[in-house]
């Protein structure tokens, strides 16, 4: 065999000790493909060498054949042991569950903070509200200030003594309003504020 065909056993070798557990050659090539580039030939080939050495065993189930670490190998546990494995597996679950939802946590305050504006953004947001709201102001003052305000009891007695003139008058309103000389808003392109 080629000194890459003697890695791969190693590596399988390895693999199956580690794992502890059966697979097929299939399985051990999907496992093991990606990391350590072995091709689905020379990995049939070296797990049936391993095999043919005692390495690992070997059961035939019909057509498939499932390899797995020969167990002599490994020290009997007792049931205490066992009792006491399972119960360190429980604790360290228990500790991965807290672990986790404290990351699942860590990252909902993280993604808040990240949506949330800096400190300079905050103060240069300001700044530029602050500008707008001085813009405001002064056109409020300009408005106020002004001296042709019409109130809104004067607006309604116009409205009145308009539509009581254009029950009698022939002509359309707008017509009306040129003959008067009264300017609309719409003929001044004076477009309101919204609120």
């Amino acid at each position: 065999m080629s000194k890459k065909d003697n890695g791969g056993l190693t590596v399988i070798f390895a693999y199956l000790n580690e794992k502890n557990r059966p697979y097929s050659a299939q399985d051990v090539f999907n496992n093991l493909q990606k990391q350590h580039g072995l091709g689905k030939t020379a990995v049939v080939k070296a797990m049936e060498q391993l095999a043919l050495e005692g390495k690992i065993k070997e059961k035939t189930y019909g057509k498939q054949k499932i390899y797995f670490a020969d167990q002599a190998q490994f020290a009997e546990v007792s049931e205490a042991d066992l009792k006491a494995i399972d119960s360190r597996i429980s604790d360290l679950s228990t500790q991965v569950q807290v672990i986790s939802q404290g990351c699942r946590q860590l990252d909902t305050e993280l993604k808040e903070l990240n949506s949330s504006l800096t400190t300079e953004e905050m103060i240069s947001e300001i700044q530029e509200l602050k500008e707008v709201c001085s813009g405001y102001r002064e056109n409020l003052e300009k408005i106020k200030s002004a001296t042709n305000h019409v109130t809104p009891e004067q607006k309604e007695m116009a409205a009145d003594m308009m539509g009581s003139i254009l029950e009698g008058y022939p002509k359309t309103k707008k017509q009306f309003l040129e003959e008067v000389g009264v300017e609309t808003d719409e003929d001044c392109k004076v477009t309101m504020p919204s609120t």
